[in-house]
């Protein structure tokens, strides 16, 4: 064999497969302190945790809060355990102490959120202004005072006459009329609507506005009203 013949060279080994990159960590989209669907009834026991949970991720010892905010270790104990109603001044003193806006420690409160259920029937009756026979108001729920600023009144209205001329009526707010049986031609300002079950019409209550006609009886339809507070 020529000196220049190629001797036999083994087949190059393969390349090991990479290793699969470790996927992120996912992102957290509320604070690590609060555990998606962790709601607390008590207020108490809601601003205890917050604050519990809040020296904790600042690596602060009860001790070292307690020069931090000027309150006793003992007090600080007792608000943290929720078996105090701390005062306003003593929760912004907290708040300053963690350096979080004061609503943080109201973060996991869950506030109870009103509900009526009414029944068939059960509607309460009431008088409006207007209100006369054949044409009958029945109030479907109420809820006081709440934090979103609006008031809203579902009536359940029922024709059964047409004897009478309706009024029109005219108030603050916005409406939504949904049309259940029979046929009402209905006004709003210098439009005439014809309702038939299963129309609706939402409008600006601060017009003229009311049944014009009573095509066909009886009839039903539900009118919701809303409008701020106060008014």
């Amino acid at each position: 064999m020529s000196a220049n013949t190629p001797k036999d060279t083994p087949a190059p080994l393969p390349r090991p497969a990479p290793e699969p990159r470790a996927k992120p960590e996912p992102t957290l989209t509320q604070d690590p302190h609060l555990p998606k669907g962790r709601r607390e009834k008590n207020l108490e026991l809601a601003i205890g945790r917050e604050v519990r949970e809040l020296r904790k991720r600042q690596r602060m010892t009860v001790a070292e809060f307690a020069v931090q905010t000027g309150l006793s270790v003992g007090m600080l104990s007792k608000i943290e355990n929720g078996v105090i109603s701390p005062s306003l001044a003593t929760i912004q003193t907290l708040a300053h102490a963690l350096r979080v806006p004061l609503v943080t420690l109201f973060g996991s409160y869950e506030e109870p959120r009103g509900a009526m259920h009414v029944k068939a029937g059960h509607g309460v009756e009431i008088e409006r202004a207007g209100t006369r026979s054949g044409h009958q108001y029945n109030l479907l729920g109420h809820i006081g005072s709440n934090n979103s600023g609006v008031v809203v009144e579902p009536y359940l209205i029922t024709l059964s006459s047409a004897a009478d001329v309706f009024p029109t009526f005219q108030h603050a707010g916005i409406e939504l009329l949904y049309m259940l049986d029979g046929v009402v031609d209905y006004r709003h300002g210098d439009e005439i609507y014809r309702l038939e079950p299963g129309d609706s019409l939402f409008f600006d209550a601060d017009a003229p506005h009311g049944p014009e006609g009573l095509i066909q009886l009886p009839a039903r339809y539900l009118s919701v009203i809303s409008y701020p507070q106060g008014k």
